[in-house]
């Protein structure tokens, strides 16, 4: 085992550690949080052998860039950006080796996505809340990586053994998630028995809405038409879902993100899917969106094939490491 020290050179507009957010704290009031685009998050990890919620940098917007001591072994994932190691275009969602000194840049396309993931084989020295790097602002735990800031890392990466192979380093089957370009259609699974607003589901079905400035770690305010009760009556406070799409008094449709309150009194029309999920992590002011109804059996068959794509992934990094032959054991902590 090693330290490198990798010194943050720039950051854009919200660097900060991340990770797959907490584990148990909601029966404590305290909600998960973690990346917005959990499955980017988890393929930057598995694509430097790291396991899938290890501590890894989140950016928002701008051009991040670092530089390390030692050689590392790094990825970058997350909205479609164009990457350079030593002014030199790499590739991204894909693993690379970076000599020393050599500055990795990413600048990403904001009008196609807002997160990148930058993940490094080992262990990130960041500081944890109830067993987690992630943010949470609220709680006054910021985690914010600043500009000339440095990061070590414990790592027992020493290079391969053999030859070391240009960019990218290996084929593997990489499930990487389209980011089109105009409106993205995210899935919803009606919530029946819960909360009923006569035509709200043709009209979400048949609209576009546009993720307005307003949004933030919360959840999504996306102007487009709504409905509402027709009473006044008052809803009693409920648990809400991660994806859950809520009305609130104002005509705005509200999507919850893994920051959101555990409970409101608002009506919930709907749940996203979980396979949409990670694209609405993604998803920045002036952003349109489309709402797809599906049934629950669907939303669960699209999220099983993800996850066989995920985990895959993950034997064939495995296996192909193995392969080249990695001078030391690939780290298994969290």
């Amino acid at each position: 085992m090693k330290t490198v020290a990798l010194d943050i050179t720039r950051t854009g507009w919200v660097t900060t550690f991340q990770d797959l957010g907490r584990r148990d704290t909601e029966r404590r009031g305290v909600p998960t949080g973690g990346a917005a685009d959990q499955h980017s998050a988890a393929v930057a990890n598995l694509l430097v052998g790291n396991p899938r919620g290890a501590t890894l940098i989140e950016n928002m917007g701008g051009e991040p860039a670092l530089v390390p001591d030692s050689d590392v072994l790094l990825a970058v994932t997350g909205a479609p950006a164009e990457v350079t190691v030593g002014g030199t275009p790499v590739s991204s969602w894909s693993p690379l080796v970076v000599p020393a000194g050599h500055e990795v840049r990413v600048r990403g396309d904001v009008n196609r996505g807002t997160r990148n993931y930058l993940a490094v084989n080992g262990a990130l020295t960041a500081e944890t809340l109830l067993g987690s790097a992630a943010p949470d602002a609220r709680m006054g735990f910021e985690q914010v990586v600043a500009r000339g800031s440095r990061v070590l890392l414990e790592t027992e990466f020493r290079g391969f053994t053999g030859r070391l192979f240009e960019p990218p380093l290996f084929r593997l089957p990489v499930p990487v998630p389209r980011f089109e370009n105009g409106p993205w259609d995210i899935d919803v699974v009606a919530c029946h028995g819960i909360h009923t607003i006569a035509g709200i589901r043709e009209v979400i079905g048949d609209s576009t809405y546009v993720v307005t400035p307003r949004s933030n770690h919360v959840g999504l305010r996306l102007d487009g038409p709504v409905l509402h009760p027709d009473s006044d009556t008052e809803i009693v406070s409920h648990g809400v879902p991660v994806g859950a799409l809520q009305i609130p008094h104002a005509d705005e449709l509200i999507v919850l993100g893994r920051y959101r309150s555990l409970t409101a009194g608002y009506p919930i029309v709907g749940v996203a899917s979980r396979t949409s999920l990670p694209l609405l992590g993604q998803a920045g002011p002036g952003q349109e969106l489309r709402f797809r109804w599906t049934d629950r059996e669907t939303s669960l068959r699209r999220f099983a094939r993800r996850e066989a794509e995920v985990r895959t992934l993950e034997h064939a990094v495995a296996e192909a490491f193995g392969a080249l032959g990695l001078s030391a054991p690939l780290p298994r902590t969290n």
